[in-house]
């Protein structure tokens, strides 16, 4: 099983130097994959917050480490013309030697919408033509398209991606109608802490779910390889805004690990609370005494 982590989002206010830090510990602590939530703006507790932007900080990552995956969690496909998105994935696909996943959702935060000006309706019906258009031109280059929310007239993609047929796509959704649409042809599904309550044993009958959606999908090839965020806790009292059934305590957390991995989870995205150079720190020992076993 796979572990990355997520980086700081909207938890405090983190600038370039510690971003890059983290990402460093991340590659040098030998975990697997570093992960950018995609948003814009919050309200939240009266104020008004929001992350640096997903994609520019995705490349500048990229170009700062050598071995680690690195991915959106998830890319809200409204925030950008799927011939963009496409654009920018393969762009870095490129700065980062085919370690890029391509994590795809429609969005769910109505406040970034509206105040960003990207329209909120109808968002599965413009995901699956935003979807169709991204995952052709990643694919094959090129695409004549013309639906009715999104059009890429005899668009074509140059360069293509350092990855041959594109990079991985993972969509971040547990929607029917979302994973009907994406699960022929995503190489792996992922779902947040709070869709499972941060338990194996509903992550168990999630998975299990999510498989009997591949089924009806008619699902081409390999089985979807499934990964899950999970919140790890740190310290006595939870910082996260959202942070629910933490697990916390060096021995439940490594008896998370096992049960996820027995589970059948191919990648962990850890959400850390808080998110500090020191969590990360004691997450890379934790990670090392698990896998010693």
């Amino acid at each position: 099983m796979k572990i990355g982590i997520q980086i700081p989002e909207i938890e405090r206010h983190v600038t370039w130097p510690e971003l890059w830090a983290m990402a460093r510990l991340i590659e040098d602590g030998g975990l697997d994959s570093v992960w950018v939530g995609d948003h814009l703006l919050y309200e939240q507790d009266g104020a008004w917050v929001g992350p640096w932007e997903a994609w520019s900080t995705m490349a500048a990552i990229a170009a700062v480490t050598e071995r680690i995956e690195i991915g959106p969690l998830v890319a809200a496909t409204p925030f950008h013309a799927p011939t963009m998105l496409a654009k920018k994935a393969a762009t870095l696909d490129e700065i980062s030697g085919g370690r890029f996943i391509l994590g795809l959702g429609a969005g769910w935060n109505r406040t970034e919408f509206e105040a960003f000006g990207f329209p909120y309706d109808h968002r599965v019906s413009r995901f699956a033509e935003a979807f169709t258009i991204i995952r052709t031109l990643l694919a094959e280059g090129e695409i004549d398209f013309r639906g009715q929310y999104y059009e890429a007239t005899e668009c074509k993609l140059r360069p293509l991606p350092h990855t041959r047929g594109g990079p991985p796509l993972m969509i971040g959704s547990v929607g029917p109608r979302m994973l009907a649409i994406a699960l022929p042809f995503v190489d792996s599904w992922n779902a947040w802490f709070v869709q499972f309550d941060n338990d194996p044993e509903m992550a168990r009958r999630l998975l299990e779910w999510v498989d009997e959606q591949a089924d009806k999908a008619e699902r081409a090839g390999d089985p979807v390889e499934k990964t899950l965020c999970v919140l790890f806790q740190y310290g006595d009292t939870p910082l996260r805004h959202n942070a629910k059934n933490g697990i916390s305590g060096i021995a439940d957390q490594l008896r998370a690990l096992d049960a996820f991995r027995d589970i059948g989870v191919a990648h962990l995205q850890l959400i850390l609370d808080p998110i500090t150079i020191e969590t990360i720190e004691e997450t890379i020992d934790l990670v090392r005494t698990w896998q010693r076993g």
